[in-house]
């Protein structure tokens, strides 16, 4: 079951996290301290569904992402991907979770492409412009639309400020580890990760995402380039 209730805009990255600790991390790269959020469909959970369930999570993620699915019933979605009530009620209890789950799933996914694109092999700001670049996938614009559809469903606050947390973490190790070899002068690495961690979402808000000239995700790419191109030494 899932947990908590949110209301209000989620703010920052709807990030991204694998669902085991390393999994996917290259060998050499170390995060202390951070510690990804616990999947809402445990891997062994998921692996005992059967697989028509594994399918259907696939569908169904294809049908939030481009639509939230904030005004239909379980019947509507059970019809819209041509399955039973029983079999949508086998994966989660209720729509509201339902939908959850399938976010999150998503997330996690998005999560371990990013995580695996931390080369050990380079600088730390070069890492961490890749990981950014691969965790911005999950703000591309469709994305954005789905986003805004959650804001008062139960738990969905909850459920991507852990993800928040999660990238942010991460952006802050790297950051610190840039200053620790001394590509970046010292400074307060937290509250950089806080804007380098939000800026998808941010230019995914309806208020913003029409003003400006290229997708959420080119957008956020580009700010990172020249904040970090700013923070390095010369």
């Amino acid at each position: 079951m899932v947990e908590g209730t949110g209301c209000g805009y989620p703010r920052g990255a709807a990030a991204l996290s694998s669902p085991e600790g390393a999994e996917g991390t290259k060998p050499g790269i170390r995060l202390p301290g951070v510690r990804p959020p616990k999947p809402l469909l445990p891997l062994e959970i998921e692996r005992r569904l059967t697989d028509r369930q594994r399918e259907l999570l696939d569908e169904l993620e294809e049908l939030v992402v481009g639509e939230g699915l904030a005004d239909v019933t379980m019947a509507q979605i059970a019809a819209r991907v041509n399955c039973s009530l029983r079999t949508l009620y086998g994966i989660s209890p209720s729509k509201d979770e339902l939908v959850l789950t399938v976010t999150d799933r998503r997330l996690h996914r998005i999560g371990r492409v990013a995580i695996a694109s931390l080369d050990p092999d380079l600088p730390p700001l070069e890492a961490l412009r890749a990981y950014l670049a691969a965790a911005n996938e999950a703000v591309r614009t469709e994305q954005g639309a789905m986003i805004r559809s959650f804001v008062d469903l139960p738990g969905a606050k909850r459920l991507f400020d852990t993800h928040e947390n999660y990238l942010t973490g991460i952006v802050q190790s790297l950051l610190d580890r840039a200053v620790a070899q001394g590509d970046i002068a010292p400074l307060d690495t937290a509250a950089v990760a806080h804007v380098l961690g939000g800026l998808g979402q941010e230019f995914s808000r309806s208020s913003v995402h029409p003003v400006i000239k290229e997708s959420p995700k080119q957008t956020a790419n580009d700010l990172t380039k020249i904040i970090l191109r700013g923070l390095e030494r010369p």
